[in-house]
């Protein structure tokens, strides 16, 4: 078995196993009852984690999540204060926390 994916949002995670389980690729959903736990151990650790149970599906679930969840078409944008290259997903520059206009 190998990870393919992790996140702390929940939402995101389920929605990421959902479409590899529409791919028909079988996963395993780790940590999901872990977040009680946050204190005893980090809170990086008790990550939702997406498995993949046949390793040679591993590279067709990663493109899979990447395709899906990336931003389609999104462009990203240099800051007009500072020049920084920032993300697309950003609305505020991450250097100078000036927002995008």
């Amino acid at each position: 078995m190998k990870m393919v994916y992790t996140n702390d949002n929940r939402f995101i995670v389920a929605n990421a196993r959902n479409i590899l389980e529409a791919h028909n690729i079988d996963v395993l959903l780790k940590n999901e009852h872990a977040s009680s736990v946050i204190g005893e151990v980090s809170a990086f650790d008790a990550w939702l984690e997406i498995w993949v149970r046949n390793d040679s599906d591993y590279k067709r679930a990663v493109d899979v999540i990447e395709c899906s969840l990336s931003e389609a078409g999104a462009i990203e944008w240099i800051c007009d204060h500072c020049s920084e290259q920032n993300d697309a997903s950003f609305e505020t520059c991450w250097n100078c926390q000036r927002e995008n206009s």
